[in-house]
């Protein structure tokens, strides 16, 4: 089984990570596998962001793998869950981000999150 790789770059640390998305088979990788696992954990209400998805799952420094991630995984988990660390919804689907978070109670503003 061979794996596809992607190089990320953990630019607070200076440390880079090789996340395996998944396989050839579309199994998922170890990356996908450990994020599954924080993003699975979140109830109704709960909000994270993609930083703190990645450094939960094991790999601090890995926002920007988080949201590719969520980007491809055709709505397997909770992404409505997950917020840039401004507080901002994700671009193109705020709409639709700020009613899932409004139908757990969580209120939104102008694009972001209502602090």
């Amino acid at each position: 089984m061979e794996l596809f790789y992607r190089t990320v770059k953990a630019q607070r640390w200076g440390v880079g990570y090789v996340v395996d998305m998944a396989n050839r088979d579309d199994q998922p990788g170890a990356f996908e596998v450990d994020v599954a696992k924080v993003l699975e954990a979140l109830r109704p209400g709960e909000l994270v962001t993609y930083g703190e998805v990645a450094a939960e799952a094991g790999y601090p420094g890995a926002a920007r793998a988080v949201g590719t991630l969520l980007s491809r995984s055709g709505g397997r988990y909770p992404w409505w869950r997950v917020v840039a660390a401004s507080g901002r919804l994700l671009v193109g689907h705020e709409a639709e981000q700020a009613a899932r978070l409004a139908a757990e109670g969580i209120v939104t503003c102008d694009g972001r999150i209502a602090r």
